[in-house]
Formats: structure tokens, sequence, C-alpha cells
């Protein structure tokens, strides 16, 4: 019986290898269980959710129930990923917080207005990246239902 209540996918979109080991290690300090898929730039992004290149295979892509998006990324931005997103009627509705090291006030603004659900700066200090960590997974894992289109 599905009840709605199973575990989401996030998707984490960072080129960084080290905000990868440290957003992986914090999501394991806060206590996420979600399953973490990991993309590199945002082109990766699009080609995740298209199911195009290297993500073919829809078992080993499965549409995501969070994306963390970092801002400065190769190929195709944070951004203008986040706009491809949001335009696109099958993953509009999927939740997109800004994860960035960006303190300029107009990436915030640029991130609401292309549709970012929320943008948090990364803290510096690792306990604190838990911490935001942890807020994130109360509010999106236990808000947020994974509905199967």
């Amino acid at each position: 019986m599905d009840n709605g209540s199973e575990v989401i996918q996030i998707l984490l979109a960072e080129d960084n290898p080290d905000h990868i080991m440290i957003t992986k290690k914090a999501l394991k300090e806060a206590g996420i269980v979600n399953t973490l898929a990991v993309v590199r730039d945002g082109q990766e992004v699009m080609d995740y959710l298209r199911h195009s290149g290297p993500y073919v295979d829809k078992t080993k892509s499965p549409k995501p129930g969070l994306i963390l998006m970092d801002i400065n990324m190769p190929k195709l931005n944070g951004i203008e990923a986040l706009k491809q997103i949001k335009v696109d009627e099958q993953f509009r509705r999927i939740p997109v917080v800004m994860l960035t090291m960006s303190k300029r006030d107009e990436d915030v603004v640029r991130s609401f207005d292309s549709g970012a659900n929320s943008f948090i700066q990364k803290p510096v200090e690792f306990d604190k990246f838990v911490e935001v960590v942890r807020q994130v997974g109360l509010y999106w894992g236990l808000l947020n239902v994974n509905r199967k289109e």
C-alpha cells in the first residue's frame, strides 16, 4: 500500500568535490536518510531529469523530490538550470534549494526570480552546515512527498 510517505530522492548539483563530500557528511550527521544522487554541472542536472546521456536508465536516475543546487557551476550555471526546470511542466513542481557559498544579494534575487523555493548560504563552519542541512531535511523531507506521475 502506497501511503505517499516514501523516502524522496535528493539530487545534489555541485561541482566542487570538497563541497560534495562535506554535504554528504552533513546529510549523514543530520540523520537525513534520503537517497542522494550527485551531478556536477547544470547540464548534468538537465540530463538527469530528462534521462539523457549517462542518465538514460530511469531506474538509476529516478525523479528527485528535492534538488539542492549550487549557483556557480560549469557548462550551465545553477540559475540557468533552475530556469529550465521551472518552465518545464514535468519538473517545475520539484522544490529547488539554492545551496551556495555566494553572499551576493543579486544571486538571491536572481534565484527567487527564477523560481527557487529557497536560498541557503553554506556556512563555513561544519557544525553550522550540519544544522542547516538538518533544517532543510526536516522541512523538505517531512513536509513534502514525492508524488508518482
